[in-house]
């Protein structure tokens, strides 16, 4: 049920969960949402809804002593000890023992710690408002990681109509995304992964990243958007995680665009308290480049996410002191850029055998290893026409101007109409095929 595009959360807990929600007086609103929370982790994680009910009681009695700086480093410190101890367990011990959505609950707790203390945010929440922004269940899993104060959880919140017919459509559109173009898209890569990649031509292996970079990101705006869609529906304010990512013309400019709430996460809790860019040069890159390597450390245990870490913040710092200003006087240059380079840093994220990323990249750059140009021609145009209308879609929708379309007659009876279409024909791949879980369960 911990699966947002799961038959079991569709057609049972969600329509039961939100009648009772709608039904009962404003005033119990929270404490529905609050155990609806609860059970809906402890449906998929009972083994570790322990952890995440001792942090939160834990994080809670620690704000409110009265050593305010005190209390928040021993709360920071709890929570990273937390957070390293599970990540530690499932590297070396097993991979079951990573209570689910661990990272996005516990960074949700160190922004709550640090805020209190910076006064932004009411400096007396209760117990019952501050588990409820910990545990509520469209972002314990996987985020978006919203701050206290965006979600207004000290007033009152209005839910109509209108609110829960646009957080109805932002979860069917995440919905599509996920089953018509990830889950699908998934299957390219995996049947590229059984082949072997030393098997694979070079247009097939440029191919596959591009289809790679597109499943991951349709993956996650997915969920992220069905995540957003169901706390509209229970009155809070939308949450954008993606802003047209692939319309940007630098590398920085992509992860201001891509998974917005985390990269803004370690920006305010990582990157401006060791200094920012208030320090000198010397200074400004070791902060980029630790922040980078934190990021991938984060996203996985192997060396390939280091690597990918490392090699983003080594573009960042490029981009900072060398090439940010060429690129961005030739806009059409700084798109072609991203277009190329990123997909190929998502190769590097995507496989965790060095030897295998070695032989992946000898297809991509055949002029580099063996000949990967001349071996089993045929299977681009296979893929290709098999694939083809999947990529065409997924294309189109990367272009920023979409989203903009859809703001703008998403009144309209049409697109009501055609969401319908979608969400039914969407579940109908649902049922017709085993669905594959949202990548970003696993961090």
């Amino acid at each position: 049920m911990v699966n947002f595009a799961g038959m079991e959360f569709i057609f049972r807990f969600l329509p039961v969960f939100l009648i009772i929600y709608y039904v009962v007086p404003k005033r119990f609103r929270e404490t529905v949402l609050l155990f609806g929370s609860i059970v809906f982790y402890a449906v998929g994680e009972l083994l570790f809804i322990p952890v995440l009910l001792v942090a939160t009681g834990l994080n809670f009695w620690l704000a409110k002593r009265k050593k305010k700086k005190q209390m928040m480093v021993i709360a920071i410190i709890i929570d990273v000890l937390i957070l390293v101890v599970f990540k530690g367990l499932s590297v070396w011990v097993s991979s079951d023992l990573l209570p689910l959505g661990i990272s996005f609950y516990m960074f949700k707790m160190i922004s709550y710690q640090v805020d209190l203390y910076r006064e932004e945010i009411s400096p007396s929440p209760s117990l019952k408002n501050a588990a409820l922004y910990f545990c509520m269940f469209p972002q314990v899993i996987s985020g978006p990681i919203m701050r206290y104060e965006e979600g207004d959880f000290d007033f009152p919140r209005e839910c109509s109509l209108e609110k829960f017919e646009d957080g109805l459509k932002y979860f069917i559109i995440g919905f599509g995304m996920k089953v018509l173009l990830a889950d699908r898209l998934a299957i390219f890569w995996n049947d590229m992964q059984m082949i072997g990649f030393a098997s694979i031509s070079t247009p097939l292996a440029w191919l596959g990243a591009a289809a790679y970079s597109l499943r991951l990101y349709f993956d996650f705006w997915g969920y992220s958007l069905m995540a957003a869609g169901l706390s509209v529906m229970l009155g809070f304010p939308f949450i954008r995680n993606f802003n047209s990512p692939y319309g940007a013309r630098s590398i920085s400019e992509f992860y201001r665009r891509w998974h917005m709430t985390l990269g803004s996460w370690f920006r305010d809790y990582v990157y401006i308290p060791m200094g920012g860019s208030r320090v000198n040069k010397g200074r400004i890159v070791l902060n980029l480049l630790l922040v980078w390597l934190l990021t991938g450390i984060w996203h996985g245990s192997g060396v390939n996410y280091v690597i990918w870490g490392l090699l983003l913040g080594v573009l960042v710092v490029s981009e900072k002191l060398f090439t940010g200003k060429f690129l961005n006087k030739i806009p059409v240059l700084g798109n072609i850029y991203i277009i190329v380079l990123i997909p190929l840093t998502w190769v590097v994220f995507a496989i965790n055998d060095l030897k295998e990323l070695g032989t992946y990249f000898s297809r991509l750059f055949p002029f580099f290893g063996e000949v990967g140009g001349y071996i089993n021609r045929s299977d681009f145009s296979n893929y290709l026409q098999t694939y083809g209308v999947l990529l065409t879609a997924g294309i189109l929708l990367c272009i920023p101007g979409v989203s903009k379309l859809y703001e703008k007659y998403k009144k309209n009876i049409l697109v009501s109409i055609m969401l319908v279409v979608l969400f039914w024909f969407s579940v109908y791949f649902l049922v017709s095929q085993a669905g594959n879980p949202f990548m970003y369960f696993k961090f």
